[in-house]
């Protein structure tokens, strides 16, 4: 194991590699050199006889990881041009694709909190473990940004209207509606979770599985589809909004209040991007067009003053330009879905566009 000042510590041990985020300090927030090191060690194991599985976890007690390094990503904007928080999504996005089709099975214990980029080195591997402790979120809107990491690519296949109200809303979920929306497999507690890595370097990932799940303790989303799905059915942030309001259930309503906190903007691309990814056949050509949104958002007032509001100045006082939701035309947003030419992220290969899968 490397020296415990190290971004990202890797390991082997028995049958299994493992990768621990080793940033506590910032709840293991992902920057440029750790998706290096990641997708290098994954490249080593891949070709590694020994290795059979990885494991992902995070150091210390208060979660996997709590997304990207949203500062740099401010300072970037605002001080420079963009490039070097374009040249991160760029590694990043491409981690998260292979992740998705990692050859070995690829285990993210989603333990405490899980956000943004923590989702992105999560819940795209093969096996993906909850417990008591999890909470996810891809919580952008707040900032001034939209979910990305092929985050609308998992929301848009969650049942019903789940996927489009967490992506909007940015709400916390827990272990059993994130097994309910699809972004986690297997539920194990979490004082398991010494024993279950000990398994895991022992023996086959089913059999270490097989000791330590549990029955997840029920989630709230399936028990409120009635209204979210006749809610969220909406193909406008603002119809969204009317019937959140007009409906009987107070949870409706306290949904509607947490949207009008948001970007306004954010709020329209992050919507257009679920509906659109609905339409991507695969995790790749959403990644891509993650890709064209996130580079556009770089240019736009939200992003800096969102990240401003919420960490570093902390007054969660956001000033949104425009500031309503009648104010962002339709203009507005399809330019964050314009192609990028030479700047594309590619993953999906040439010609390959938006495709419809019925």
């Amino acid at each position: 194991m490397t020296g415990t000042t190290e971004p990202v510590l890797l390991h082997t041990r028995g049958r299994t590699a493992r990768i621990t985020l080793n940033r506590p300090q910032v709840l293991n927030a992902l920057n440029h050199e750790m998706v290096r090191r990641i997708d290098a060690a994954l490249t080593g194991w891949e070709h590694d006889p020994d290795v059979e599985a990885v494991v992902v976890t995070g150091a210390g007690e208060r979660g996997l990881c709590a997304g990207g390094d949203i500062r740099a990503v401010h300072d970037d904007a605002r001080d420079g041009d963009g490039a070097a928080s374009a040249a991160f999504w760029r590694d990043e996005y491409h981690l998260n694709a292979r992740i998705a089709r990692y050859p070995k099975p690829y285990v993210a214990v989603m333990d405490g909190i899980v956000m943004g980029g923590g989702v992105g080195v999560s819940a795209h591997g093969s096996v993906r473990i909850v417990t008591e402790r999890s909470r996810i979120a891809m919580p952008e809107t707040g900032i001034g940004f939209v979910p990305d990491i092929g985050g609308t690519h998992l929301l848009a296949r969650a049942p019903g209207g789940t996927g489009t109200l967490l992506g909007l809303t940015g709400a916390h979920i827990g272990a059993g509606d994130a097994l309910f929306c699809g972004l986690a497999d297997h539920y194990v507690p979490s004082a398991a979770l010494p024993a279950l890595l000990d398994d895991l370097a022992g023996m086959p990932v089913p059999d270490a599985l097989a000791r330590h799940t549990r029955p997840a303790p029920p989630g709230e989303l399936a028990g409120r589809r009635h209204w979210i799905d006749t809610c969220c059915a909406a193909d406008s942030v603002e119809e969204i909004l009317r019937r959140l309001y007009a409906h009987a259930d107070p949870d409706a309503k306290e949904a509607a209040d947490t949207l009008l906190a948001k970007s306004p903007t954010a709020l329209k691309v992050t919507l257009a991007a679920l509906r659109r990814a609905r339409r991507l056949a695969t995790l790749e050509q959403v990644l891509d067009q993650e890709y064209r949104v996130s580079c556009a958002a770089l240019a736009l007032p939200d992003l800096v003053e969102g990240v401003r509001a919420q960490v570093v100045d902390k007054d969660r006082a956001p000033r949104w330009s425009p500031a309503t939701l009648a104010e962002v035309t339709e203009a507005d947003v399809e330019r964050f879905f314009t192609p990028l030419g030479g700047r594309e992220l590619g993953l999906a290969g040439p010609g390959t566009g938006p495709h419809t899968t019925g």
